[in-house]
């Protein structure tokens, strides 16, 4: 065996106990891939344990392949009820005892309907498969036989040493060993998986960060434990063994698959996870099979119609055998029965059969057909529609699924992102408050004075720059500390064109405003930062960092300017600063208070700055060096250091930053909610951004008081039903904002009640139904730091409890599992990556599009397939009953009304195109006006236009036209005569009079149910009765009698028939008796409305859009007091000791602490379920701290 070896453990705990594990153990040579073999070890205490299957990282996201596509896409055509009842009439049909309709009139469309579907379903998977093979033929480094080789991704394996080099992908999950940079740091793209564009960086272990040539990596033998294949983005457990040491692995060591390399020449990595156990394919979730509700319906109703046409079926069998008894045996001497039938009962069963293939028409084949030419019709107008285009990053819409456009028409819920899907990720300095003074509100300044300055950005008020020209020690000091306290990473590419490398862009948009107004930040090194003040060099010795973590929710820099002073610059959210402020600066606090008060939504930060004594800051530096080494507690003796420090602040003033949202954004929002859509955002980010965020979007607006806080904890039982006794001390923390308005914060999958709610969907029905119905009578409802397994489960139970249609939009893989839950999934198709759009059903460049996307083309889209079903059921209805009334009067013999081919034309050509055009191109109101009433879109929601109600009503439409078209000419032509004074008595010119009456009076109405006329419309509906002559009298002429004379025997009927004045009035009485009671019933009783609406509608055409109901709220009131950072724990050590002195350091966030609040509101929800109790009244008892936040109102947090 060669002697580079590759140990790696798979361990797993199991549900049942913590003591069993399951243990795998694979051996990988290196030296030579092509004798991988594996062994297997097992340790186990349970009889329950679950097998990790190690994958290569081939991936597939295609359903079928050639040899399976034919019985994968068979069995799902014909889980359509319809497809299925088809092929049992085709059987029948082909038994000529009971077939009196040849078999070809059903074959050739049910051949038709299947190939169509299937070739639509194998260009939609041959895409993804093609988009698979582009991915999987992707070429990496890999390390085979002792140097690097050009490897296919999809031949990749677990084990494998791979190099990456600047700007490509991550091929699997691996393990970061070394790279170009110092101390084996590494910078990342993670848009694909979270939609963040900001770099992050990652550090491979101090013992593996030497191996940077191939030599070394030869001899790496190391062992690692690590944990199964899981979809957690941010968590990651291993252990690496070599050696004869042991190194623990956590995320910020791995580089996922999906991750893009940034500003590092090289690194060196393990696989670790390969193809479908990635972390990024584990997100993507399975592809469903999704059916809209109109479809489920449609199989109801197909089996409603079947039994309808097994009761008239034997009525008419019964009828038969009654008629044979009594009647038909005296035709026998001239019409024997054939040999098969030995009784009357026997030729009724038979006769049954018969009625079953001649009324197999309520439910044509050919609607399965137009249905499916409607939809893809209705994906075209998507894609085609020019007001849904982006120019800038020339991007149209796409509808990428044919199946779901009038499911668009029905939304209830809808489920979004926030970076960069309400958002742009891209954070504005927008004003600022300085020593009691605000800046931020006039025109826009002109920054040439500054050579460095950043040509993109942007301030509105010149008096900020007089200031600084003109020394304003409090402007100076207030930019001077936005300039050093950061844990940005400046890169100067040449002279003068700095670069900032931010962990968040929050910190990259204060740092780029002090540079503006003149305080550039140059350069860094462990121990110095260098400015440019006014064009000035000067460096500042940096001492200490005081890292920002999410309960201090503030960071600190310690440093000596060049004058010999030491100073503490601070910031955070304010009211962390204004707890730690000196007596002094009251008075400047109130003030800054009231400035950030008026604030719309943005993120907030105060700043303030402390002189240090000289022997006071050494013995302080002997505390912190102290507390830095300890073993126990460190994390919490650090942070008394800090708070040791950080008391007695002067406050300099306050920022506030726009995290800028994508155009359009609150007007959609507030334009979906008047179309009585509920928008929920689900987002990762922290507690403080998502609220910030809602307030910015109108979600959350100045009259949605806050009322209360309260922690609702499980009952025990639940508890004990998940197995974990800890849970009982869980609780699910949530903000209650008057007018409804919900935040619920989910941190971890073991920390929050949240997480516990979702546990709790599998395990008690009764607490998720309580916290279902607390949210769903919220009108807003916003979950931060959901993970994406959690956005998934939220839809999950939104869509089981409720029954309601739910879409999700999203724009990263950490949408992916949301977007393929929910009934319609749309992906923002932006600069994050396209691992959302590729599993979407549609797709666009911006959120303001879903407002078109669901008010005009969904609403249009459910409203014409409405249309359509109607008068589909109707005209075949009207069709096909006139065999069931003809039945009486032919001794029930099975025999047809009209000619062979009628039956087989009407509804391929007599009456296919009219209800086409209807279905394709009608509208009741034009796009303008469907946006200007979001309320139009309501009837939709509310299942209003077909459903089986309108069903039973078109039904009996038909029904009742039906026997009016036949009865109507069986009455007239037993009194009139002919003109030559010979009765009207053989049986073609009564079918070809009642086949005219028919088509005219489904012509007519069609055209009185058409709301908006095209010249497409005009050409198909009367083009329709047009092409009927036409073709009778081609069909009856003696030029095709004589070519084929047996399959067409009504030779001359139509020329004789319809040359009769006595034939044209009874078709015009018939169709004046169908039409007239419709008119009737269907225009004189909303007449008065009508004409109401339309006055109203003419009224005010030529107003402007109604603003008043869409325009941004403004808070006077209020604010989210935020250090709305991305920031994490420890970059401060990792700039102080030099190891990142070319690039900034990224990490996510970390949710804010907790608070509490008493909401009887809540209360009184809960009390009703009885499923979960409150916390006694002396938790429920606001403490000290919120008594005086009372008392002073304008320092309340509002978190």
């Amino acid at each position: 065996m060669p002697k580079a070896l590759l140990q790696l453990y798979f361990i797993k705990p199991m549900k049942k106990t913590h003591s069993a594990r399951c243990f795998f153990k694979l051996f990988f040579p290196l030296n030579d891939r092509s004798t991988i073999f594996h062994k297997q070890r097992l340790y186990f205490t349970s009889a329950s344990f679950k097998c990790v299957i190690i994958q290569d990282n081939y991936i597939k996201t295609s359903k079928y392949n050639i040899f399976t596509f034919l019985p994968i896409n068979l069995f799902e055509q014909f889980q359509r009820v319809a497809n299925a009842y088809f092929l049992v009439l085709l059987i029948l049909q082909l038994i000529p005892e009971i077939s009196s309709l040849s078999w070809f009139t059903t074959i050739v469309p049910l051949v038709l309907v299947l190939v169509i579907t299937a070739v639509k379903d194998a260009t939609d998977d041959y895409f993804r498969y093609k988009s698979d093979q582009q991915v999987n033929n992707r070429q990496s480094q890999v390390l085979i036989s002792g140097s690097l080789q050009n490897e296919k991704w999809m031949n990749i394996r677990v084990g494998d040493i791979i190099k990456l080099e600047n700007n490509q992908f991550v091929a699997a999950d691996i393990l970061l060993l070394s790279s170009s940079e110092p101390y084996g740091l590494c910078y990342i793209e993670t848009a694909e998986l979270d939609g963040e564009t900001n770099l992050k960086v990652r550090q491979a272990l101090t013992v593996t960060s030497d191996l940077g040539d191939i030599s070394k990596l030869i001899d790496f033998d190391g062992e690692v434990i690590c944990e199964p294949p899981n979809n957690k983005l941010d968590k990651f457990t291993g252990t690496l063994y070599w050696r004869d040491n042991k190194y623990p692995l956590d995320n910020e060591k791995m580089l996922l698959r999906g991750c893009v390399l940034r500003n590092t020449e090289w690194c060196f990595g393990m696989v670790i996870f390969a193809g479908l156990q990635t972390k990024l394919m584990q997100n993507c979730g399975r592809t469903k099979f999704k059916m809209t509700n109109i479809d489920k319906l449609m199989n109801t109703l197909v089996l409603w119609i079947f039994a309808f046409l097994i009761s008239m079926g034997i009525i008419l069998a019964i009828g038969n055998t009654i008629w044979e008894t009594q009647t038909g045996i005296n035709f026998q001497v001239f019409l024997p029965w054939d040999n098969l039938q030995s009784s009357a009962v026997f030729s009724g069963f038979l006769t049954f059969w018969s009625y079953v293939i001649i009324l197999n028409t309520v439910v044509p084949i050919s609607l399965y057909i137009s249905v499916e030419i409607l939809r893809l019709g209705h994906s075209y107008f998507i894609n085609w529609d020019w007001n849904m285009y982006h120019s800038q990053t020339n991007t149209a819409a796409v509808a990428r699924t044919t199946t779901l456009n009038e499911e668009l028409g029905q939304v209830e819920f809808i489920f979004s992102d926030k970076t960069g899907t309400l958002t742009q990720n891209i954070m504005v300095f927008s004003k600022c408050s300085i020593n009691g003074h605000t800046y931020g509100k006039t025109a826009c300044v002109d920054f040439s004075f500054n050579p460095l300055c950043d040509k993109k950005f942007k301030f509105y008020d010149g008096s900020l720059v007089e200031a600084v020209k003109l020394e304003d020690p409090a402007v100076q000091e207030f930019f001077r500390l936005l300039a050093l306290c950061h844990t940005v990473m400046p890169e100067e590419k040449r002279e003068g064109h700095l670069v900032y490398q931010a962990q968040s862009p929050d910190e990259g948009a204060l740092v780029t405003a002090a540079r503006n107004f003149g305080f550039v930040f140059r350069a860094r090194t462990p121990e110095t930062i260098t400015l440019y003040e006014m064009g000035r060099a000067v460096t500042y010795q940096l001492l200490a960092i005081l890292d920002f973590n999410n309960v201090r929710k503030r960071m600190s820099v310690i440093v000596r300017n060049p004058q010999g002073q030491l100073k503490l610059y601070s910031k955070g959210a304010d009211t962390i600063i204004f707890d730690r402020l000196d007596p002094s600066s009251e008075d400047l606090m109130y003030t800054t208070s009231e400035h950030l008060n008026v604030r719309e939504g943005l993120r907030t930060l105060a700043l303030a700055y402390k002189d240090l004594d000289e022997h006071y800051f050494e013995v302080w530096m002997k505390k912190l060096l102290f507390a830095s080494t300890v073993i126990e507690n460190r994390e919490e003796q650090l942070a008394d250091i800090y708070e040791e420090i950080e008391q007695g602040l002067k406050l300099l003033g306050a920022t506030a930053i726009e995290d800028k949202l994508q155009e359009g954004v609150p007007e959609t929002i507030a334009c979906l909610n008047l179309a009585d859509i509920k928008i929920w955002v689900l987002t990762g980010d922290k507690l403080e951004t998502a609220m910030n965020i809602g307030y910015s979007c109108n979600m959350l607006r100045n009259d949605m008081n806050e009322v209360a806080k309260e922690h609702i904890i499980s009952l025990s039982r639940v508890s004990s039903a998940a197995g974990d006794a800890d849970k009982t001390d869980d609780v699910f923390e949530e903000t209650i904002i008057a007018e409804y308005a919900l935040v619920i914060n989910g941190h971890s999958l073991t920390g929050t009640m949240f997480v516990f709610f979702l546990q709790a969907h599998a395990l008690e029905p009764q607490l998720e139904h309580v916290l279902l119905e607390l949210a769903c009578l919220c009108k807003t409802v916003i979950c931060c730091r959901v993970t994406p397994l959690q956005k998934a489960q939220v839809v999950d139970l939104v869509k089981k409890h409720k029954r309601a249609i739910t879409l999700a939009i999203g724009d990263g893989a950490n949408d992916v599992s949301m977007i393929k839950t929910a009934h319609i999934g749309v992906g923002i198709s932006g600069q994050e990556g396209m691992q959302a759009v590729l599993a979407s059903d549609y797709s666009f460049a911006q959120f303001r599009y879903l407002q078109r996307l669901l008010l005009v083309h969904g609403r249009w889209s459910y409203f014409r397939m409405c249309n359509f079903l109607c008068y589909f059921f109707y005209k075949n209805f009207s069709f096909t009953l006139v065999h069931f009334w003809y039945g009486f009067f032919c001794g029930f013999s099975a025999q047809t009304v009209y000619d062979q081919w009628f039956i087989t034309l009407y509804n391929i050509v007599y009456t296919s195109l009219p209800v086409l055009g209807m279905g394709l191109f009608d509208q009741d109101v034009n796009d303008q006006n469907s946006l200007r009433y979001p309320s139009l879109y309501k009837p939709g929601q509310q299942n209003l236009l077909f459903n089986k109600n309108q069903f039973f009503l078109y039904t009996l439409q038909g029904l009742g036209t039906s026997f009016l078209v036949f009865f109507i000419p069986y009455g007239a032509f037993s009194v009139i005569v002919k003109e030559d004074g010979s009765s009207f008595s053989d049986h073609q010119t009564f079918a070809v009079t009642v086949a005219t009456s028919l088509v005219i009076v489904v012509s007519v109405q069609i055209g009185l149910e058409t709301h908006y006329w095209t010249t497409i419309n005009h050409l198909f509906i009367w083009g329709s009765p047009t092409a009927y002559f036409a073709i009778l009298f081609t069909l009856q002429s003696n030029g095709i009698f004589a070519l084929v004379p047996t399959n067409f025997p009504f030779i001359g009927t139509a020329r004789n028939c319809l040359s009769e004045k006595s034939v044209w009035l009874v078709i015009l009485l018939t169709t004046v008796v169908c039409v007239v009671p419709i008119l009737v019933v269907t225009f004189l009783p909303p007449l008065a409305l009508f004409q109401q609406v339309r006055h109203l509608q003419q009224s005010r055409k030529k107003q402007g859009p109604q603003e008043q109901n869409l325009r941004r709220v403004r808070r006077t009131s209020s604010r989210r007091s935020a250090y709305a950072f991305s920031h994490q724990q420890g970059y401060g050590e990792l700039i102080t000791s030099g190891k990142n002195m070319r690039m900034s350091t990224v990490s996510t966030a970390h949710s804010p602490e907790r608070t509490a609040h008493n909401s009887n509101w809540v209360g009184n929800v809960l009390k009703r379920k009885n499923e979960v109790s409150c916390i006694s009244d002396e938790s429920i008892e606001a403490p000290e701290s919120s008594n005086r936040a009372i008392q002073t109102p304008k320092l309340q947090p509002t978190e």
